[in-house]
């Protein structure tokens, strides 16, 4: 019996192919409105206000398939604050002080300053972890990608030798991605939501370092969906026990009855990066299977 040749995998022409193509139409009228662009090659079309929902999907689906192909199974995720200075920065901040008030916060990140390290120790750390049996990487650092805290992170990975990811977001004063990210894994958002969603998607543990408004945004975010059972439980380790006991008072909060005694255990405290891995570690030793989603009470 004669072998028949198989089908060609594709019948139409490729979107890339179409798209060079309409880049030699004649230069007539009607080609030269913009009506008559590709929609996906329409960069006005696609910033219409009617076209949130198109970027949204966007915003989600670039990061999950670069992520996917780059074979990512799992990441240790870093918040913190972007003012905390690396130790070898925090005497230039104190001297460029003009007032004492000023003097005095340059005093107290100065103190912060050794969490640079911490964070620095801990994705070394995670950047030990190998691939799994399906050769996905895993525990593979995630910072938000700017400096400071997130810098600490993407560097403990890159003097690791390993990969790590940053996700950037468009504000009003320039952020650049830190020279430690992976090119190829540096990622730009526009929504903050769904930046924040791609924190999450793939999080095995997260350190929660000292930090502003957005590190509260992200950290209770987190809580409160482990709390509401929305996320399966997972390590999440802050950082600076007096930092946060002073900005928040936990205890105050079970005092007044908006959250239970147990919620409280949703967080583990710690000073240091061995301590913290070590705590991860045996977080997944005693849970080898994904730990399963525990419904509570909303607040």
């Amino acid at each position: 019996m004669t072998s028949q040749p198989l089908p060609p995998k594709r019948i139409f022409p490729s979107s890339k192919v179409e798209a060079r193509s309409a880049q030699h139409v004649p230069s007539v009228p009607q080609t030269e409105s913009s009506s008559y662009k590709l929609a996906y090659q329409d960069t006005e079309f696609l910033l219409r206000e009617d076209l949130r929902p198109v970027r949204f999907q966007l915003e989600l689906l670039k990061p999950e398939l670069l992520l996917n192909e780059a074979n990512i199974g799992s990441t240790f995720v870093f918040y913190g604050s972007a003012r905390i200075p690396a130790p070898d920065m925090a005497d230039a901040l104190i001297a460029a002080a003009t007032n004492p008030q000023q003097e005095k916060i340059a005093e107290r990140l100065k103190a912060k300053s050794r969490y640079y390290e911490v964070a620095r120790e801990l994705a070394r750390l995670a950047s030990k972890c190998g691939c799994d049996e399906e050769g996905k990487k895993n525990f593979v650092v995630c910072s938000g990608g700017g400096p400071s805290i997130m810098e600490a992170a993407n560097r403990g990975a890159f003097e690791q030798g390993r990969e790590s990811i940053g996700l950037n977001i468009v504000l009003p004063h320039e952020q650049l991605p830190n020279r430690f990210v992976t090119p190829d894994l540096s990622f730009q958002f526009h929504y903050f939501a769904l930046r924040k969603m791609h924190f999450l998607l793939r999080a095995r543990a997260v350190a929660v370092f000292p930090g502003g408004y957005g590190t509260f945004d992200e950290m209770f975010e987190l809580l409160t969906l482990v709390q509401t059972g929305k996320v399966r439980p997972l390590p999440i380790l802050l950082f600076g026990r007096d930092y946060w006991n002073r900005v928040v008072n936990f205890e105050a909060m079970v005092e007044e009855g908006v959250i239970a005694p147990h919620d409280l255990e949703l967080i583990h405290w710690s000073e240091d990066a061995k301590e913290a891995w070590d705590y991860v570690s045996g977080f997944y030793e005693e849970h080898p299977q994904p730990v399963p989603v525990q419904r509570g009470e909303p607040e």
